[in-house]
This record gives C-alpha cells, sequence and structure tokens, in this order.
C-alpha cells in the first residue's frame, strides 16, 4: 500500500477522522483532490490498483489523446509543450503521475470500495473496503471511470466459439496479429483505431463489423482541432447544432457509402446526447477507401467455429476483437442508494449531489463532445465548492 501525504499547509475543516474521499486515482479523481485541497479541505484517494492512472496504463500502444494538450490539462498543472498536440498514452501517464506528486496528493493505493452508504447517523459516509477496512467520511466522490469494465455482447454460441476472442481492453499492438484475419467489431474510437493499428501492423487482412453509421471528423482541419467546435457548441440546443454539423460533415469528410459506410440518417449532436461520440479520424477514412479496412455486416452469433453477421453472410476470421465498449459497474457500490438511471450511470454528476444522497457525487461518468478531460477538469472545481458550502465550518 503506497501512501503520498499532502504537505502540511493547507488546514482542513473536516475532521480528522471524516475527510472527503475521493474513489479512484483517475484524471477525475486526482482533479477533484487537488481542487478540494485548494479550498482547504482534505481529500484521500483511494485507488484499488498499486498505481495513479491505473487504466490509462492498460490503453492500446498507439493511443493518444483526440483533444488538444492545451484543453486537457487538469486543474493547477499545465502539460509539458514536448508533449506535442496530441498526447500519446504514455505522456498521459507520466503527466498523471507528476500532478500527483506535484500537489502532493493523499492517495492510498492497494484499497478497493466494494460498497458506500450513510453512517448510521445519517452525517456522513461509511466506506466499506477491501481487507475489511470501514472508512468514514464527511462526503465522497466517486471517480471509478467511464471505461471500468469490459462489455462483451452475450452472442448466441459466444462460450463455445474456440478462435480467438478478445475484447478491445487486452489489446496492445499489432505484432500478435501480423499476417493473420482479424475481425474488429464495434466502430467507435475504439475500433476504427485498432482496425487502422492492425493494417499499419501488417495484419493480412483487416475486417470492421459495423451496427450503426458512425459520423465521422476529422481530428484537426486547416489547424482547427474538431474540440474547439464542440466547445463552442456544447451549450447550443441540438436540433442547431444537428442542423450545422450536416454540411460541415459532407464538406470535410469524403461519403464512404460505396465502401458500406453510409452517411447516418440522425444528427451528430442528438447521437452525441445518446452516448455516441463521433469517430475521429486517424486513419480510418484512407484505410476504408483504399479497401485495407473492409466494413463488414454486425455480428450476430458465432456458429460452428465461424462468425455468422447480421446480412446472414459467415466469415471464419483468426482473431475478433471486441471494440464493444465498457459499463461503468457502479451497482454493486451505489446502486442501493438510488442515484444511478436505467442505463446503470449517476442521475447527477459534477457539483450536484442526488437529492436523496447529499454528499455523495460523481465525476467522469459523462462522454461530453467538448472533451473528458476538459469536463472533468471543470467538474473538479464545481465539485470542491459544493462541498465546502455543506461542511459545517463554511456554513
Amino acid at each position: 500500500m503506497a501512501v503520498s501525504r499532502p504537505s502540511p499547509v493547507h488546514l482542513s475543516p473536516t475532521p480528522a477522522d471524516r475527510p472527503v474521499y475521493v474513489i479512484g486515482a483517475g484524471p477525475g479523481g486526482l482533479a477533484a483532490a487537488y481542487a478540494l485541497r485548494a479550498r482547504g479541505v482534505r481529500a484521500v484517494v483511494l485507488e484499488k490498483s498499486d498505481q495513479v492512472g491505473a487504466s490509462w496504463r492498460r490503453h492500446y500502444d498507439r493511443l493518444h489523446l483526440h483533444t488538444t494538450r492545451r484543453l486537457s490539462a487538469l486543474p493547477g498543472l499545465r502539460m509539458p509543450r514536448r508533449f506535442g498536440r496530441w498526447v500519446s498514452r504514455d505522456d498521459v501517464v507520466r503527466y498523471l503521475e507528476k500532478y500527483a506528486e506535484h500537489h502532493a496528493l493523499e492517495i492510498v493505493t492497494g484499497v478497493e470500495v466494494h460498497r458506500v452508504e450513510r453512517t448510521v447517523d445519517g452525517t456522513g459516509w461509511l466506506l466499506h473496503a477491501s481487507g475489511g477496512r470501514e472508512l468514514t467520511g464527511s462526503a465522497v466522490v466517486v471517480a471509478t471511470g467511464f471505461n471500468h469494465t469490459p462489455r462483451v455482447p452475450d452472442w448466441p454460441g459466444r462460450e463455445g466459439y474456440g478462435g480467438e476472442l478478445l475484447h478491445a481492453g487486452g489489446y496492445r499492438n499489432a505484432e500478435p496479429y501480423r499476417d493473420r484475419d482479424v475481425l474488429v467489431v464495434g466502430i467507435g474510437n475504439t475500433g476504427a483505431e485498432i482496425a487502422v493499428d492492425l493494417v499499419e501492423g501488417g495484419a493480412a487482412r483487416v475486417r470492421l463489423a459495423v451496427r450503426t453509421a458512425p459520423h465521422i471528423l476529422r481530428r484537426s482541419t486547416l489547424g482547427w482541432a474538431a474540440q474547439y467546435t464542440g466547445v463552442l457548441v456544447r451549450r447550443l440546443p441540438v436540433r442547431l447544432v444537428d442542423r450545422l454539423a450536416g454540411p460541415v460533415g459532407r464538406l470535410s469528410t469524403p461519403d464512404l457509402s460505396a465502401h458500406g459506410l453510409p452517411r447516418p440518417d440522425t444528427g451528430l449532436y442528438s447521437r452525441v446526447r445518446q452516448g455516441a461520440i463521433p469517430v475521429q479520424d486517424v486513419g480510418l477514412i484512407d484505410a476504408v477507401r483504399k479497401g485495407k479496412v473492409e466494413i463488414v455486416a454486425a455480428v450476430e452469433a458465432f456458429e460452428d467455429g465461424k462468425v455468422v453477421l447480421a446480412d446472414g453472410s459467415r466469415i471464419a476470421p483468426d482473431a475478433v476483437i471486441a471494440a464493444t465498449g465498457y459499463v461503468r459497474a457502479l451497482e454493486g457500490l451505489v446502486g442501493h442508494l438510488g442515484v444511478l438511471d436505467g442505463r446503470g450511470r449517476p442521475v447527477v454528476h459534477g457539483g450536484r449531489a442526488p437529492a436523496q444522497a447529499p454528499g455523495l457525487y460523481f465525476t467522469g461518468f459523462t462522454n461530453p463532445i467538448s472533451g473528458m478531460l476538459r469536463e472533468l477538469a471543470i467538474d473538479a472545481g464545481k465539485i470542491a465548492r459544493a462541498v465546502t458550502k455543506q461542511l459545517p465550518t463554511h456554513r
């Protein structure tokens, strides 16, 4: 168990035995801890792994942020210019390590929180953690991450499939797939980028199974990052953004209908509000146009060693990589509190606590068009302000 102690210059208004507990030492948890410390509130980060930024360390090798360096920094520390405009996975990890050190955050690793509930007297929160620990806090910030638990659809015949089947969370690079036939399932940003990585890494054949054609954007056009537009339209009416995005999309990206990727028939921002973030092009468009990535129908089942597609065809790839997303897995932690919606996501986030659970905050469970890290930084400040208002010494 590793502990990073805070510097003594901040005096905490919380009782020594009731700090604010932050669950998760990823970007959201670290940012919230810093924002609380900056307001003089003792914040203790609990992390189940042995290092900060654990989920970032598990991402595939070629990953770079699709958001700019300047709009991806957490509060209180800029990202170094040497990281470049699109920061790599390894540099994100270095930044998170430096962030925790620079701000002397109080982090306890090797502790997994299993359940959060109100204290008996109703004045705080009781955390049940690994090793039989019971920790009492004045408030709790849940920052366990958007990409928490890999989700693989329960395709018929999946359990009996004898070929290689792995979730994208287990993919690192293309080397194991050189000269092999690979099917990637799912055309979110992860699936699209893995498909390109496989092509560039020497896979013999790469197919990409698509159920719903996505909106595809250039990551940057004439130096203007797509994220900048996302920030500008973040608060505009959905219908207006949909109308504006249509012509822009047709001008900036080619029609791939002949290659199996028609333009979506629903608006870009409408899809975002439903949880479908546009695919930022990092080589997919060219790979599809040149036939290096073949678009096929969605996967329906596995049967007799083959993959059955939605159009009735059957294919026999050497490996199947399921880029089928993640679940938040919050049910065991807070599901009994009535704070999750039908999809298992918090009903509120940022500086708002559920009405039935005052002092319980969530960060990092939305996927905004303006950039996840940017919104985490904003949420951290909102959470810190809300917490200080609820503490007795700030009333």
